[in-house]
């Protein structure tokens, strides 16, 4: 499958063809930009990119929307709809999408029940954590995509400035290296001619960065969001 025209298959193919799982949750006394951003890290990991992703400005109006594709070659659809959060994974014959049902579901569940019992701070915390993980996605998928320097640059700079206004991310053991690395890639991508596709002799050395720290963004997450 060419990766340029993932989003294109996705549309056109897979969710027509491919068989697929559902499930569907409230969101009670969760905003739907909340239960979004909850269900985007709980489905997310380093094995997963994002393809697509639409956020509407308000938070309590439905119609944010995001794709996310893993190495595995399945397709997860989160949607927020009017009264419900809908997650669908799509899968090829084959294979099966169980963990939807079996592992992300019940763990969505849990997460949205603690969250609603943490205070104002963390809450604005673990968003904006959340915020910097879909930056880093975004990110990852114009270095994969060999989109413009410029889209590039500027998904790095979103990163690392998002991190830098977050006291939960930036008083976390590592974080100095993490912006380190970031401002690094920066640098290095700014002398770059910025119309021009991303490097392939560069593809390799800031993905491998990115899943580093993807890594270490969805471990602080997920341990603060589980307390």
């Amino acid at each position: 499958m060419i990766i340029i025209s993932l989003l294109n298959q996705f549309n056109t193919v897979i969710t027509a063809q491919w068989p697929s799982t559902q499930i569907e949750v409230s969101y009670d006394n969760l905003t739907q930009r909340e239960l979004f951003e909850l269900a985007y890290h709980t489905c997310n990991s380093v094995a997963m990119r994002t393809i697509l992703i639409k956020l509407i400005p308000s938070e309590n109006r439905s119609g944010s929307q995001a794709v996310l594709y893993s190495n595995t070659k399945k397709f997860i659809i989160i949607e927020a709809l009017e009264n419900t959060l809908r997650i669908t994974k799509y899968f090829p014959k084959g294979s099966t999408g169980d963990k939807l049902n079996t592992e992300i579901h019940p763990i969505l569940k849990t997460r949205k029940t603690k969250f609603a019992s943490k205070d104002g701070a963390m809450k604005t915390d673990l968003l904006k954590t959340i915020l910097v993980e879909r930056k880093l996605d975004e990110c990852s998928n114009f270095v994969v995509l060999k989109d413009i320097n410029r889209k590039v640059y500027f998904a790095i700079g979103d990163a690392r400035e998002s991190a830098a206004v977050v006291p939960m991310f930036m008083e976390a053991e590592g974080a100095s290296l993490v912006q380190l690395a970031l401002n690094k890639w920066m640098s290095t991508v700014q002398t770059f001619d910025q119309e021009k596709p991303f490097p392939d002799n560069s593809v390799a050395g800031l993905l491998k960065n990115l899943v580093q720290i993807k890594k270490w963004v969805l471990n602080l997450i997920s341990t603060n969001l589980d307390k």
